[in-house]
């Protein structure tokens, strides 16, 4: 339930964000006829995110034995890659994003054209939506049932919402460094065990060798079935006999995403 909760709250607040960013700068600026372009936008974006996933998982089921084993592998490396450039791509944009959205919102005015602001509401919304619905699939994989995923996305996604709402109306005072940072460290160790899992998909259809089957076997201790198990397996990726070649990708990468992603950057070295 927290890992989708995690997705559908970080995903979704960070559209949430940039809309409620688009909306203030028109009501600032006396523009208040844009509002319905922009939430046109918003909508188409969340349908063709829906489809998207509906396809996704339609192709999905289509997968069996090998087949399956390999293209939920494959989804989990290409979930692990895209959530690590969202983290990081958000780092860096956080500093300015306010001031280049207005500018794409001063143009999109300028040209006078409605549609521009359909298609600028479409585009950040459509890129987390699809980026969300990527984060899920790969997510069910390791789920602890399905009842509780649903309503851990449903409720990380009605959480975002009140707090976007909140912030663009100024009613709270939540510190986003702090949130943007505590949610990108969640997420990074979430990434840390869906990369670990790609791997044991591919070990099954024997295109990594695991080096060695099982580095430890604790499942007489935690068992992964078990619900504390099943919690960890969907958080941080347990796993209670992982092989040589799951325990190193899972540290190395945990190690070099916190690292980057602490590393002070140029401007923070300079102050």
């Amino acid at each position: 339930m927290f890992g989708p909760l995690l997705i559908t709250l970080r995903e979704g607040l960070e559209a949430a964000l940039i809309i409620g960013i688009i909306l203030a700068y028109l009501a600032r600026t006396e523009n208040r006829q844009g509002f319905k372009p922009v939430w046109l936008g918003t909508s188409l974006a969340v349908a063709t995110s829906l489809v998207a996933g509906f396809i996704i998982y339609l192709v999905a089921g289509e997968f069996s034995g090998t087949a399956e084993e390999i293209f939920e592998g494959s989804a989990m490396f290409l979930a692990v890659g895209v959530l690590t450039w969202m983290i990081f791509w958000m780092r860096r944009q956080a500093v300015d994003i306010k001031s280049h959205l207005h500018s794409q919102v001063k143009s999109v005015l300028d040209s006078g054209s409605s549609l521009g602001l359909v298609v600028l509401a479409f585009i950040v919304v459509v890129r987390e939506g699809i980026e969300t619905v990527l984060f899920l699939f790969a997510a069910t994989r390791v789920a602890e049932s399905p009842l509780l995923f649903a309503s851990g996305g449903l409720l990380g996604l009605i959480i975002a919402i009140i707090i976007g709402y909140s912030l663009y109306k100024g009613a709270s005072k939540l510190n986003l460094k702090v949130f943007f940072n505590a949610t990108s460290v969640l997420l990074i160790v979430f990434a840390a065990g869906l990369l670990a899992h790609g791997i044991h998909e591919f070990h099954e259809a024997g295109i990594i060798p695991p080096i060695i089957e099982h580095v430890w076997d604790i499942n007489h201790l935690l068992p992964e079935k078990a619900t504390l198990g099943r919690f960890l397996t969907a958080i941080v990726g347990y796993n209670a006999n992982p092989s040589l070649v799951e325990v190193v990708a899972y540290f190395v990468f945990l190690a070099a995403a916190l690292g980057s992603y602490f590393r002070p950057s140029g401007a923070e070295r300079v102050n």
